[in-house]
C-alpha cells in the first residue's frame, strides 16, 4: 500500500479491531486523533503499530466499552473532527449472528450515531457486514431510521453501498456494506470510487513470497515439490471470506465446511490455523497436510490487505481473530480517498 495523500485530515475511530479501517484511512490522509477499541489484544496491537511512527503521532488507542465512553475524553470541540469513522458490530445483520438487528444486545448503531450528535464530524463512515443491505427488505425499515437521524444532524446524501474487496486488489471474496454520509457543503461532491480495472491478485501471488520461505525453511526436497503443489493450486483464484468468529465460540479456523473446501481447491487446509515458523514444532500438521499448508496469521493478515509491516499481536487464535474480523484495508483507503477528495474539492482550509 501506499499514502495517496498528505495527513491532512483529523479522523476518530470506533470498534478499531486491528485496525484495517485505520490502516486504510491513514493511507487515504487521514490523521488519527484516537483508535477506540474494547478488546485488549487487539489495542496491543494498535498500540505496537502506532507508539512509535511518527506518522501516527498524536494517536491516542482508547480501551473501553463504547456504550460508557465520554466523548469528552476526545478533547474536541463539535464540529471540529473531520472524518468519524468505525465498523460497528457485525453479529446482529450477519446469519452467523441469526440477524436481530436492533433486538441484538452487540448493536451499537445507536452509540455510534450519538457520538456523531455529540463531535458533528464533517463526514461519517461506518462498514458492516453485506447482510444490512442485502436482502433489501430485511433491515429497509432500520436503515431508512438510520439516514433520518443523520439527516436530522445535517448530514446529506447518506450513501449505502456494498463493496467487493476482490475489486480493490484484495485476494479474498468480501462484500463489505458501507455508510458515508456528510455535511452538506461537502456531500455535493462525494461519489463512490469505481474500481480500477485490474488483474485478480490471486492467494498464489499474494502469498508467495511469505509461503516459499516457510517451505524453503524445511530444506528437503519434498518442500520444493510440495511448494510447487501449493502454488499451482493458489493461483487459482481469490480466498473465501476470512471468518474471524467471536470469543464464545472454538478455536481459529478457516470457517465453515463450505470455505474450507474453498481453501481446499486453492491448495491451503481450512482446518485450523499454523504456528508462525520461528515456533513451527509440527511441519506434517502446519506445511504438509494432505490438504496442503495452513495458513499462518501474517499470511491471513495479507488475505485481508493489511501491509505486510502491520504486525497482529497476541496469541494465536486472539491475533487470528482480530485478522478474521478486520476491514481490508485497501477498500477502507479507496472510500477515504474520495472522503478526501470531497473534502478538497470543497474547499476545506488546511488547519
Amino acid at each position: 500500500m501506499i499514502r495517496t495523500n498528505d495527513l491532512k485530515y483529523t479522523s476518530v475511530e470506533i470498534c478499531a479491531g486491528a485496525g484495517g479501517q485505520a490502516v486504510g484511512l491513514h493511507y487515504a490522509g487521514f490523521k488519527h486523533i484516537a483508535l477506540i477499541e474494547i478488546d485488549k489484544d487487539a489495542c496491543k496491537t494498535l498500540s505496537d503499530n502506532t507508539d512509535q511512527d511518527p506518522e501516527w503521532a498524536g494517536c491516542k488507542v482508547i480501551e473501553t466499552d463504547l456504550t460508557k465512553f465520554d466523548h469528552a475524553r476526545l478533547g474536541l470541540e463539535p464540529g471540529e473532527l473531520d472524518l468519524l469513522a468505525g465498523g460497528v458490530p457485525c453479529p446482529p445483520f450477519s446469519a452467523a449472528g441469526k440477524q436481530l438487528g436492533r433486538d441484538d444486545e452487540r448493536d451499537l448503531f445507536p452509540t455510534m450515531l450519538n457520538l456523531v450528535d455529540h463531535l458533528e464530524p464533517k463526514a461519517v463512515m461506518i462498514e458492516n457486514v453485506r447482510g444490512l443491505l442485502e436482502p433489501p427488505e430485511k433491515f429497509q425499515e432500520y436503515r431508512e431510521e438510520i439516514i433520518k437521524r443523520l439527516e436530522s444532524m445535517g448530514y446529506k446524501k447518506c450513501y449505502w453501498e456494498v463493496l467487493e474487496a476482490r475489486d480493490y486488489g484484495v485476494p479474498q471474496l468480501r462484500p463489505r456494506a458501507i455508510l458515508v454520509a456528510m455535511k452538506a457543503e461537502y456531500a455535493k461532491h462525494f461519489a463512490w470510487a469505481t474500481p480500477t480495472k485490474r488483474d485478480i491478485v490471486t492467494v498464489g501471488e499474494a502469498l508467495y513470497d511469505s509461503m516459499k520461505a516457510r517451505f524453503d525453511a524445511v530444506k528437503t526436497p519434498e518442500a520444493d515439490q510440495a511448494f510447487k503443489d501449493w502454488y499451482e493450486s493458489a493461483q487459482k483464484g481469490v480466498a473465501p471470506t476470512l471468518v474471524g468468529g467471536s470469543k464464545k465460540h472454538g478455536g481459529a479456523d478457516l470457517g465453515p465446511t463450505r470455505a474450507k473446501k474453498a481453501w481446499g481447491a486453492l491448495g491451503v487446509c481450512g482446518m485450523g490455523v499454523a504456528n508462525n515458523p520461528e515456533e513451527m514444532t509440527a511441519p506434517d500438521r502446519d506445511l504438509f497436510a494432505a490438504a496442503g499448508p495452513k495458513l499462518t496469521v501474517p499470511q491471513a493478515a495479507l488475505i485481508q490487505g493489511f501491509p505486510e509491516k502491520w504486525k497482529i499481536t497476541g496469541r494465536k487464535t486472539a491475533a487470528y481473530r482480530q485478522v478474521g474480523n478486520a476491514f481490508p484495508p485497501p477498500v477502507a483507503q479507496a472510500v477515504g480517498e474520495q472522503i478526501y477528495a470531497a473534502f478538497e474539492a470543497a474547499g476545506v482550509l488546511e488547519r
